[in-house]
């Protein structure tokens, strides 16, 4: 999932015009839950204005982003958008979903960042799983998508993308092709390969994630497959140097979901999704000037619950919220400044979707959290209070814009 913002609310109802709008960006699918793919959180204006004779109590809340979802769908892929509005709540864009340009696999990506915003909220990146491609679309004013490239991924079975100024690199999952490949963007949308980028994954590998640090100066990978973590530098020239001792075994079965903390780019955190029922558990690692992972504390840290899969943190890098798919739950951690993890506890997703929920994205104030809940194939969105609380919005969860082709919630 993500997230993008824009720097000016509007009020939502018919009459305003749009206009040339800045934008900010953020970053945001499974284990072997099989479920729909990944989120992804913008920021724009609405091009819509509530009629002038309303009462300032009857406006509607402005829309101030958008949230973007790739389907994965089979034949033709799709993006799925949603107005994101002031008071948190979504909405469907019309016009929704919106064809990426590849074909999807059908089913669940075993991944995080399947999608991802670039450019400074201009353009979009999303993989292409069933046709082994990379989509660019231009993101328009008003949150629309419009083609822009589709590329070879340079592998088989694209499942995460990890982007960093101009500079794109590509997880593929494929057995019989798996490796991370380099490419670099253009601002009008094209997508180039980075001369001896790719790095050969073993067929057990299985990548779930790809991520560079708040720098750019590190690449990050997961491999679920064979609980190892994949740690490089990244050279002048966008090509990858594995760090002394990479790739590193990781703390527990299964590394799945990681961020780096947006506060401080040598603290990577790592979910072990595949550890057992209520066995889960959070990693804290720090990432050193060449690349080598060193546990911080105690970690890992239980929480309690079952497949975290997916993990963001808060843009103020104060807490770290775990989606459990197999318990149907979000964890909530403290981020002590050194890195160090205290579980707070754990948030019900809803009581249809809870189980099978997936990927999280955050709003870029850190007011919002919203939720995957692909066995009903909606959104959840919760409201984010002092200590990391959450409390589930009225309306949560809005039901995803349904495709001619979109497949059922698994």
């Amino acid at each position: 999932m993500r997230i993008l913002n824009d720097r000016r609310a509007r009020p939502a109802g018919p009459g305003a015009a749009g206009d040339a709008r800045p934008f900010g960006a953020r970053r945001l699918l499974a284990s072997r839950w099989r479920i729909p793919v990944a989120f992804s959180l913008l920021a724009a204006g609405a091009v819509l204005a509530a009629p002038a004779v309303a009462s300032a109590s009857a406006l509607p809340s402005p829309v101030t982003g958008h949230v973007y979802l790739d389907d994965n769908t089979a034949g033709s892929n799709t993006i799925a958008v949603f107005d994101r509005h002031a008071d948190g709540s979504l909405t469907q864009l019309p016009g929704s979903p919106f064809a990426a340009g590849g074909a999807g696999a059908g089913a669940g990506l075993a991944s995080e960042g399947a999608v991802q915003i670039a450019d400074g909220g201009r353009l979009l990146l999303a993989v292409d799983a069933g046709s082994n491609q990379v989509s660019v679309l231009r993101i328009q004013p008003d949150g629309s998508l419009r083609r822009a490239s589709v590329v070879s991924s340079g592998g088989v079975l694209p499942v995460s993308v990890a982007v960093h100024g101009s500079l794109v690199y590509v997880a593929n999952a494929g057995p019989a092709d798996s490796n991370y490949t380099g490419f670099r963007l253009a601002p009008w949308g094209s997508l180039t390969p980075v001369r001896g980028s790719t790095v050969a994954l073993p067929a057990a590998a299985q990548p779930g994630d790809v991520l560079f640090n708040g720098t750019g100066t590190k690449l990050v990978g997961t491999r679920v497959g064979t609980s190892q973590i994949d740690s490089f530098t990244v050279g002048l020239g966008g090509r990858l140097t594995a760090a002394p001792g990479s790739p590193f075994t990781a703390q527990g079965v299964g590394p799945f979901g990681s961020q780096f903390r947006p506060t401080n780019p040598s603290q990577l955190f790592v979910s072990n999704a595949h550890n057992g029922t209520g066995l889960g558990t959070v990693s804290a690692f720090t990432d050193s000037g060449g690349g080598v992972l060193t546990s911080i504390g105690s970690s890992p840290v239980a929480d309690q619950q079952t497949a975290p899969c997916w993990v963001t943190i808060s843009p103020d890098g104060r807490y770290l919220f775990a989606v459990n798919t197999g318990s149907g739950t979000v964890s909530r951690y403290s981020i002590a400044p050194g890195g160090a993890l205290t579980l707070l506890g754990s948030t019900q997703v809803s009581a249809n979707g809870g189980v099978g929920a997936v990927d999280p994205g955050m709003s870029p104030d850190g007011r919002f959290l919203y939720v995957n809940e692909s066995k009903i194939s909606s959104v959840g969105a919760f409201a984010v209070s002092g200590g990391g609380n959450l409390t589930e919005l009225p309306g949560s969860p809005t039901p995803c814009p349904q495709g001619p082709r979109r497949p059922a919630s698994q």
